[in-house]
């Protein structure tokens, strides 16, 4: 709080932002804001509906100072940038940016949103550091009414998933983030002006691509595509790494490289699954010259976004939100994000400061390093307010069953008048 406490003017939003913050860390089922209120001990979700979508405060702001918090704490040689969506599963479609689209968190085509994040990765740790809600072109950014009535700035225009990826890379690198690398998944891999962008800042790149992907060997005088190329690769070309280490131990895969184009610095990684096969393909450029083992730690890297989103998912209530507005969203996502890094700073500072030999493993009934899990858990042990009365049990109890009746009211009237007359 001493970060952000100078973003709120007054001491009503910075008093929510901070019950919202604890609410987050709490053990409370859902972390919406009735249930975050009624664990503040508030009388109302009032406070906390005020602070997302009425206050006065900047959530961007508040993004730049978890973005230097995350680095301040986080920072090591080797960090990765790591761009990647999530879905946000909603019904209606009353909520900023949603419509039906594919998204992975559910692997289908689902009525929801999709947020674009950026992570920073280092060996000591990884957090998300930036947001951006994706307005789709049609359904949404052509529809000045529905964007209205969303909260939707004139400003915001459409932009593809990749334009706000470089948006949020570019600020991340000008606000001084020092960071060599950026991975990302095919979504992002196949767009050349990222890769471009990437380049004419000096930033290196591990960039999935699909199998389908042409690329010029032979000093790029041929032009094949990239699944052709590991088909002709001898034997000899393979090499065996690690892409980092997963829950059951080291991530070993077979790996190989080929240049491409006339840069020297610019390859097509291959990974094959040791068990089954399967192969994924990289385009890699580097402003200096950089070993395979290089490139297969950042291919490797990209997995922590994933953790990211999970850990925020399972511990912070990232997706918990119920908020339709445009400013909403962004503000319960970075505070959201800001739980987390705290989470995952704390786990940073109770590591080992030498790692584990692996000749001599840990003895069995040694227990593990703390983990963001049981950090949160142990935090929402301290910071868990007395038990509720039974007055004021009952007190939101009432609340929540007069709302929904409202609410159910409200749909019925709304159904009614959509009926034809008989």
């Amino acid at each position: 709080m001493a970060r952000i406490a100078g973003r709120f003017g007054r001491v009503e939003p910075r008093a929510s932002a901070r019950a919202y913050l604890l609410g987050l860390l709490s053990k409370a089922e859902r972390k919406n804001c009735w249930q975050l209120s009624e664990q503040a001990g508030l009388a109302r979700p009032g406070p906390m509906q005020r602070l997302l979508r009425y206050a006065r405060w900047d959530a961007d702001a508040v993004r730049d100072d978890l973005r230097a918090y995350a680095v301040d704490h986080l920072g090591a040689d080797g960090a990765v940038l790591i761009v990647d969506e999530t879905g946000f599963v909603k019904k209606g479609h009353a909520s900023a940016g949603v419509q039906r689209q594919y998204t992975g968190t559910a692997g289908r085509i689902e009525n929801s949103q999709v947020g674009v994040f950026l992570a920073y990765a280092t060996s000591r740790g990884r957090a998300l550091i930036d947001r951006r809600l994706y307005l789709p072109e049609h359904s949404w950014c052509s529809d000045p009414e529905r964007r209205h009535a969303a909260g939707i700035p004139e400003t915001v225009q459409f932009q593809t998933k990749p334009r706000l990826a470089r948006e949020m890379i570019a600020a991340a690198l000008e606000a001084g983030v020092k960071a060599r690398w950026v991975t990302g998944d095919e979504a992002y891999g196949q767009d050349p002006q990222l890769r471009a962008a990437l380049e004419a800042r000096g930033t290196g790149y591990v960039l999935a691509v699909a199998c389908s992907t042409w690329v010029r060997i032979n000093h790029g005088r041929t032009l094949v595509r990239a699944d052709t190329v590991a088909e002709r690769l001898p034997a000899t070309a393979w090499q065996r790494h690690s892409a980092g280490n997963g829950a059951k131990g080291p991530r070993h895969y077979d790996w190989a490289w080929i240049h491409t184009g006339t840069d020297e610095h610019r390859h097509l990684l291959i990974r094959r699954n040791r068990t089954t096969g399967e192969l994924a393909f990289y385009l890699c450029w580097s402003p200096t010259a950089a070993p395979l083992a290089e490139l297969v730690r950042v291919a490797g890297v990209r997995w922590s976004v994933e953790e990211c989103f999970q850990a925020a998912k399972g511990q912070v209530g990232l997706d918990h939100y119920q908020v339709r507005h445009w400013i909403s969203w962004h503000r319960h996502i970075t505070l959201a994000m800001l739980a987390l890094a705290f989470l995952t700073v704390l786990d940073a500072d109770t590591a080992p400061t030498t790692p584990a030999d692996p000749r001599h493993p840990a003895r069995s009934r040694d227990p593990i390093k703390l983990t963001v899990p049981e950090i949160r858990h142990l935090l929402a042990a301290v910071f868990t307010p007395p038990p509720l009365s039974a007055t004021r049990l009952l007190h939101w109890s009432n609340w929540r069953r007069r709302h929904q009746a409202t609410a159910r009211r409200s749909h019925y009237k709304r159904r009614s008048a959509d009926e034809p007359a008989g």
